[in-house]
């Protein structure tokens, strides 16, 4: 992926992560789409530092083909999308009470990237120079006991990446991992605070480095993450869920 001249669509960019590399991406000379929920979010980003935006909410079906069509006309050489979904809590499988929970987790988590992939890939197929970028985690390789949905779902972003990319080749579609470690966002209350996660700021700093330094990467890695992600090939596993999970 270059750096920059693209038209990026980011949903799920009105804070924490996906807003830091909306910025930065948007600095960097590129045209960025903004989507979520929260429609005054929108319109304040927007008057504050001029993104386009759409509304979506990825796990409604209706409302991600609107999003697709609002900014396909809007912005026909859309050539970058940033399926970035994702809600994170904790549960505990011994009760029954979990359920509800996780499948909100899983719709959000699995079925939201899904259905923007299936919106966006002809499109993005169109274009001389595209890029589909998913968002999984350092859970996806080793896990976090009170997290067992948010961990599976991420399992899944990383796998079907690695197909998807396989699909893709051969076409003008390069396909990103994205695989951040803890980073200080809201994504759980005070996980933002926790002076144990990756400052934000750094975090969208360094996947910027990497993108520039590496256009033909096919994950994006920090420092921070690759003690997640590569602790079973590494012949660590055991250490790094102990680490992980001092408590267990």
């Amino acid at each position: 992926m270059n750096i920059t001249g693209n038209t990026i669509f980011i949903p799920g960019a009105t804070s924490g992560i996906g807003l830091a590399l909306a910025l930065r991406l948007q600095a960097a000379g590129n045209t960025v789409v903004i989507g979520g929920r929260r429609t005054d979010a929108l319109e304040n980003l927007a008057a504050e530092h001029g993104f386009a935006t759409v509304p979506i909410d990825t796990t409604d079906p209706a409302s991600v083909l609107a999003a697709r069509d609002q900014v396909l006309a809007q912005h026909a050489d859309l050539n970058v999308l940033v399926a970035m979904a994702g809600v994170m809590n904790a549960e505990d499988v011994r009760s029954a009470d979990f359920l509800a929970e996780a499948e909100r987790i899983v719709d959000t988590n699995i079925n939201g990237p899904l259905r923007l992939v299936a919106a966006f890939v002809d499109h993005l197929q169109s274009r001389p120079a595209a890029t589909l970028m998913t968002v999984s985690s350092g859970l996806a390789f080793t896990p976090l006991a009170y997290t067992p949905t948010y961990n599976g779902t991420k399992a899944f972003i990383h796998q079907y990446s690695e197909t998807v990319r396989m699909q893709l080749a051969g076409t003008s579609v390069q396909v990103i991992e994205l695989v951040p470690p803890a980073v200080q966002t809201e994504l759980m209350p005070g996980n933002s605070v926790d002076e144990h996660f990756m400052p934000l700021d750094a975090f969208a700093d360094e996947v910027m480095a990497i993108l520039e330094a590496q256009p033909d990467a096919q994950e994006i890695l920090v420092e921070t993450v690759k003690f997640l992600r590569f602790a079973e090939v590494e012949g660590r596993y055991a250490a790094a869920v102990a680490a992980l999970n001092p408590a267990a």
